[in-house]
């Protein structure tokens, strides 16, 4: 799934191609792309239809386009999900789920997806100091990235949730926009493991993960994010290429790329953990089952 590096990769397509630009027209081409909008396609199409887009926001995995007025086009992306700018007279792609054209005639905005996991809807924005989001994700946390977020609120939260540091990561609660294969890139750079309870972890090791997160983020946002396949795009269709500097996902009997011992996977939440059994030894009352 995109993580925060591969939406703000999008976003900042879509604050090029499409800010400042009114929609003519909205069509839903398939229903579940906007089964979170509960009024339904024509409501959905109406809402849209000769608003203004003001620019292109993310907060952790989340996108969304303010509209003039008091309302916002949110999209998440989900497993599969593409925007994408495109000529008008491009054929229609296999997925393509719903499509915005303009008014000035030029390359429309279209919602591709696959696997339709991914969703879009408009919903009103409400205020989270100090910036307006809208409503649906008012509960998720500020990413490492705003200028809202707490250091030092993070530290006591997650010291407080009692529970492992990899877990706490994914909490979307507590810091948004971290997903797997950050969370197991930032864990690696720290040298802890995914299992340490966050209860003993020290300010000072706090501080040494977040700026992990932030740096391994950084980075990947810089080569455009990480594609392991052909279903996370930019929004001209390209893909990123920040798999060849993993350190550690996906990476399994691979020599660690600090010390030489391969990379262990181990199962986690239904999903998959990598890590490094010397760089990132677990805790002594851990008990994972190795994949």
């Amino acid at each position: 799934m995109p993580e925060l590096p591969e939406v703000e990769v999008v976003r900042r397509g879509l604050e090029r191609w499409v800010a400042g630009r009114t929609v003519a027209r909205a069509q839903v081409l398939h229903p579940r792309a906007i089964r979170r909008h509960v009024p339904g396609a024509e409501e959905f199409a109406a809402r849209l239809a000769g608003r203004t887009i003001a620019s292109a926001e993310r907060r952790g995995k989340y996108l969304w386009l303010p509209l003039d007025g008091s309302d916002a086009l949110l999209a998440h992306l989900g497993m599969s999900g593409q925007l994408l700018v495109v000529e008008p007279d491009s054929p229609p792609e296999r997925h393509l789920r719903v499509r915005l054209s303009f008014t000035d005639g030029g390359p429309e905005l279209r919602f591709v997806d696959q696997r339709t996991f991914g969703h879009v809807l408009v919903a009103p924005l409400t205020a989270r100091l100090p910036r307006w989001v809208p409503e649906p994700i008012a509960h998720i946390a500020a990413d490492p990235f705003e200028d809202s977020f707490d250091d030092e609120g993070f530290a006591i939260d997650l010291r407080r949730r009692r529970t492992e540091v990899k877990r706490a990561l994914l909490d979307q609660s507590l810091i948004s926009g971290v997903g797997n294969i950050y969370a197991d890139e930032a864990l690696w750079r720290a040298r802890l493991h995914g299992t340490r309870p966050t209860a003993t972890l020290t300010r000072p090791k706090i501080a040494e993960l977040l700026a992990a997160v932030r740096a391994v983020m950084t980075e990947a946002l810089a080569e455009g994010g990480t594609s392991f396949d052909s279903l996370y795009v930019n929004v001209n269709g390209e893909s990123g290429y920040f798999e060849r500097s993993l350190a550690v996902y996906g990476r399994r009997d691979l020599p660690c790329r600090r010390c030489g011992t391969p990379v262990v996977r181990e199962s986690f939440m239904n999903r998959s953990s990598y890590s490094c059994p010397r760089c990132q030894p677990p805790p002594r009352a851990a008990r994972r089952v190795r994949a």
